[in-house]
């Protein structure tokens, strides 16, 4: 792909999700404010942030901007990346042995054409005793992830069940990318 893609993100998660792709973005993230809008539905959250985050990098002409935000739904309530240790523990104690939803949105600007879309993914979790969960969250592993824990981690040894795109629950549905990537006249494989 001769694309120069930029990422309005700092996570090595979605670095790494682009790296199976072949494509090595040019790193910017972006400072924007992340603080839900008073009755915002989780979709329209990440879609908000998604967008926000692609509109404040820097871009030369040419440049393929790709930004997204991802959180964790349980009971309707938002749960993002934990403040410290005890809001982690409080977090894992919530999603034991239930199903949640992770869900992205995904922003991709290419010139003059935008594209948006949102992501679900339901994830069911086996039930954790507290040892499991203080030894996880004393690993750090949980410290800046949207519910606190990375499936393609040591988080992954309590999900038990994936419906839907497993590449969302990273931060990054590719298959989604790929998509947005053709609305705005950008492929990523010759077809």
């Amino acid at each position: 792909m001769s694309v120069r893609v930029v990422l309005a993100s700092a996570s090595p998660r979605r670095r790494d999700l682009l790296a199976r792709l072949g494509i090595e973005p040019d790193i910017r993230a972006a400072a924007i404010d992340e603080t839900p809008h008073p009755g915002e539905t989780p979709e329209q959250l990440v879609t908000r942030l998604a967008s926000a985050k692609a509109e404040a990098v820097p871009r030369d002409p040419g440049e393929v901007v790709v930004a997204a935000d991802t959180v964790v739904v349980v009971d309707d309530q938002i749960l993002s990346k934990p403040a410290d240790d005890e809001d982690a523990t409080r977090m894992l104690q919530r999603l034991s042995g239930r199903d949640h939803d992770v869900i992205s949105g995904v922003h991709v600007i290419a010139d003059a054409r935008t594209a948006s879309a949102v992501e679900s993914t339901t994830v069911t979790m086996r039930a954790m005793g507290s040892g499991e969960i203080e030894a996880y969250v004393a690993s750090g592993e949980p410290a800046d992830k949207a519910g606190a824990y990375a499936v393609q981690g040591a988080g992954g040894i309590f999900v038990t069940r994936l419906d839907g795109s497993d590449t969302n629950v990273i931060g990054l549905p590719l298959a989604t990318l790929a998509r947005l990537f053709d609305d705005v006249g950008v492929t990523l494989f010759p077809r």
